[in-house]
């Protein structure tokens, strides 16, 4: 085959998966979708390799792939036909993340043969369990989660199972919600599936399955371009994840890197045992974890599939925070991810410095807000990831009010959506300036971000990791501030919560919403004196900071300029 049609084939499968994505985001119902963009979309070969993936999450980065796994292993050859469409949100046999994310398989089949997969994985704002939004900080098994869903077909043949239908939709708090979001997967799967089909009859079965293992070995080989250029050897890194939602904790985590010519090894041995509260992640969700790690540490420009992941190794014995056994709770799931993602960069944070920065928010501050809209009497389930801080550099300041790794290509959803949909005022919302993350380069400034409640009543569960354990500076770099909620009542007192579930609020209430800054790079007298004064100027650093911190004295005469 000429490497012309080759290029094309290669390009299309990136190309319908990005169509599969913007299928989700303008069908769904749900802001955490079509806002928010927390789902994932991708094409596998029939082996259930991952081919291309979309936009979106990059903890989704193996969980495609082990979805479409569960549905070859459970179902096999025989139990796959055209037509069907397979459901599963097991997170211990399935996309190994948590019940919020439902996922959808469809088999491609060019003829008679089955010759690839189509796969969504979407964030449901509510799957049931004991608190609304399903995520819940204090969870003590999966069963207080929300409802399981094995690998079943949700399409037989092309026609839907009606009764799992409407299982589904009684099991949900806001069922026109979830349908609409379980309908627009289902219109995602089918544009992947008709351009693949196009795909094959266009340039023949041979080809296009040709140009899937040439995919899969182009990246393979890059990726081990890129290991040879890594420093060989051992790589250890140790952390905290303060408390599990039970306030059990801090749980020490470990990770030992090892890298050689041939392997990037990450080795989670030594790190705590699962936890009572569901800041575990399963074996499979570590997978996507390393993933994310790898890909960002060698070269992201590579594209992610199944090839580009075959140098990676990852070794945790069973019952781990990292490797957590049915039936721990999971539900918050994406902190222990995000632990799991930095541990690994901070282990080879001094020796890759073009590549990783200091310690960052890390917590995906998870808000969640459910009560009787004011207006309409409808009842509402707000669900939101905030932005906070990226550590500094060896070279440039860290990014300001961006996502964690755990959210990736995702947005926050706009005041005038958040008033109009659920309710709530929206108050200030500007950076953190609370000390912290100063350095030769300073870490990303964090958010603080008001709401006051104008429902009668209404429910506050949060999950806000580093409440205690502060973003990690590099190189002299002053460490960055923790994440936190603040509940500040009509008559003025004030609560204090990092993961906390079910807070009753009432009409006139504030919730204050602070996530952290990151660490900082270099110690902070290396900061060039005009750089203080245009953080000045530009409100990043305040005049005190600027003294105190930086050394830099004549601040009150150089801000009024």
């Amino acid at each position: 085959m000429d490497p012309f049609t080759s290029e094309i084939i290669k390009s299309s499968f990136a190309t319908l998966s990005d169509e599969m994505f913007l299928t989700m985001q303008r069908t769904s119902k749900s802001p955490i979708i079509y806002e928010v963009l927390d789902f994932g979309v991708g094409v596998t070969d029939a082996r259930g390799e991952l081919l291309a993936m979309g936009y979106g999450v990059p903890f989704l980065l193996a969980s495609l792939e082990s979805l479409v796994k569960s549905v070859i292993r459970k179902h096999g050859p025989a139990g796959i036909s055209p037509g069907d469409i397979f459901i599963s949100n097991d997170p211990y046999d399935g996309a190994g993340s948590h019940l919020n994310d439902v996922g959808l398989v469809s088999p491609v089949h060019f003829g008679d043969e089955l010759v690839a997969f189509v796969a969504v994985n979407a964030h449901w704002t509510d799957v049931g369990g004991k608190d609304p939004g399903s995520m819940t900080p204090d969870a003590r098994d999966i069963f207080q989660e929300g409802f399981q869903i094995p690998t079943l077909k949700l399409f037989r043949g092309g026609e839907p199972c009606q009764e799992l239908f409407e299982i589904l939709e009684a099991n949900v708090r806001l069922p026109e919600m979830s349908m609409g979001d379980l309908w627009a997967s289902i219109a995602a799967l089918r544009i992947g599936e008709r351009r693949m089909l196009d795909l094959f009859e266009r340039y023949g079965r041979q080809s296009v399955l040709h140009t899937m293992d040439e995919l899969f070995a182009y990246c393979e080989t890059m990726m081990r371009r890129e290991l040879a250029k890594l420093p060989k050897g051992e790589f250890i890194a140790e952390d905290r994840i303060d408390e599990d939602g039970h306030g059990n904790g801090p749980f020490d985590i470990r990770v030992k890197v090892t890298i050689t010519d041939e392997e990037f090894v990450v080795d989670f041995t030594g790190s705590a045992a699962q936890t009572p509260g569901p800041i575990n992640v399963t074996r499979l969700g570590l997978n996507s974890a390393a993933r994310c790690a790898f890909h960002a540490i060698t070269n992201p420009a590579v594209p992610a599939n199944a090839g580009a992941f075959r140098p990676l190794k990852v070794i945790c014995p069973p019952g781990t925070v990292f490797s957590a056994e049915r039936p721990a709770p999971v539900s918050t799931y994406y902190e222990g991810m995000a632990h799991a993602v930095e541990l690994v960069c901070k282990a080879l944070a001094p020796h890759v410095r073009h590549r990783v920065t200091a310690g960052h928010i890390i917590s995906t501050c998870v808000t969640i807000i459910s009560g009787i809209h004011p207006d309409t009497g409808d009842f509402y389930v707000y669900v939101e990831t905030l932005p906070g801080g990226w550590g500094a550099g060896h070279d440039k300041d860290g990014v300001d009010g961006t996502g964690s790794v755990a959210n990736g290509e995702t947005y926050t959803i706009p005041a005038e959506v958040k008033e109009t949909k659920f309710g709530f005022r929206v108050g200030r919302y500007v950076f953190n300036d609370d000390d912290g993350g100063e350095g030769e380069y300073r870490g990303g400034k964090g958010m603080v971000l008001d709401y006051e409640i104008t429902s009668e009543r209404a429910r506050l569960t949060a999950i806000f990791g580093r409440h205690r354990t502060r973003p990690w500076g590099l190189n002299g770099g002053r460490d960055g501030t923790c994440n936190a909620v603040k509940v500040i009542r009509v008559n003025g007192t004030e609560e204090v919560y990092g993961r906390i579930a079910g807070v009753e609020l009432v009409r006139g209430d504030r919730v204050r919403l602070i996530t952290g800054n990151a660490g900082g790079y270099g110690h902070p007298h290396d900061r060039p004196r005009e750089q203080v004064l245009a953080d000045v100027k530009d409100g990043y650093t305040t005049a005190a900071q600027a003294k105190a911190i930086y050394g830099v004295d004549e601040i009150a005469d150089a801000a009024a300029e």
